[in-house]
């Protein structure tokens, strides 16, 4: 059985280093892991290493809050988003970002958690992308090789566990959550609701417990960032 950690801190405390090589799941404010990451927030360590899809809007919400604070060096992503204390700190060098195709970017970490070191794939392929990459050519195609991303650590969010750690994530809010999931040495999920093992439909289950390590129940979930925009009729 899964231990389940009265709090996010107390889940994070023994995990969380300078220097640790963290991913975090979620895509924009969907399905992000927010009481897991103000944990690392208020843990103040350094230096670390990150990945994620995208950064989001707010310096207030998601991974900016680790970004803004200066707790990260170096950022894998596929979007940089539009915040711009974010956008100035890797103008001004003080954060380094390697930015990977989204596609890329999601298989690297399945590949991860798969056990495949590396991938050939003609995505980026004649771009900034290519730069230092091995390249070869299969079927007439410029192909890439692209590294698997194994992290020390995966936070990730879902809607509901199992005490066993099997995962249920909610419509889009699955996105990145998985890979990441699988990736990471360690992983911690912070869920929105635990039920009793047996509980989960085996068909609705989409990581299984064996890729989760440790649980944080977090019933509400910081949604303050979401905003609905409208324009005028034309």
């Amino acid at each position: 059985m899964n231990p389940l950690y009265p709090d996010a801190r107390t889940a994070l405390q023994d995990l969380i280093q300078s220097g640790t090589h963290l991913a975090v799941g979620g895509f924009a404010s969907a399905g992000v892991p927010t009481d897991l990451i103000g944990a690392v927030h208020d843990l103040q360590v350094q230096n670390l290493r990150l990945v994620c899809c995208s950064t989001q809007r707010s310096e207030h919400f998601g991974v900016n809050r680790l970004i803004t604070n200066g707790q990260v060096t170096r950022l894998v992503t596929s979007y940089l988003g539009p915040n711009d204390v974010v956008r100035a700190l890797y103008l001004s060098g003080k954060l380094q970002v390697e930015f990977v195709p989204q596609g890329t970017l999601a298989e690297r970490l399945r590949a991860g958690g798969a056990g495949i070191p590396a991938f050939y794939t003609p995505v980026g392929a004649g771009t900034v992308a290519e730069d230092g990459k091995e390249v070869r050519e299969y079927g007439g195609r410029r192909c890439l090789l692209e590294e698997a991303i194994v992290p020390d650590v995966g936070l990730v969010h879902a809607w509901k566990a199992d005490r066993s750690g099997n995962l249920v994530y909610r419509r889009t809010a699955q996105n990145f959550n998985p890979q990441v999931a699988s990736a990471a040495r360690v992983t911690v999920a912070e869920v929105e609701e635990i039920v009793e093992d047996g509980q989960l439909d085996p068909d609705e289950i989409h990581t299984p417990g064996i890729y989760v390590q440790r649980l944080v129940l977090n019933p509400t979930p910081d949604r303050s960032v979401l905003t609905v925009r409208l324009r005028e009729a034309r």
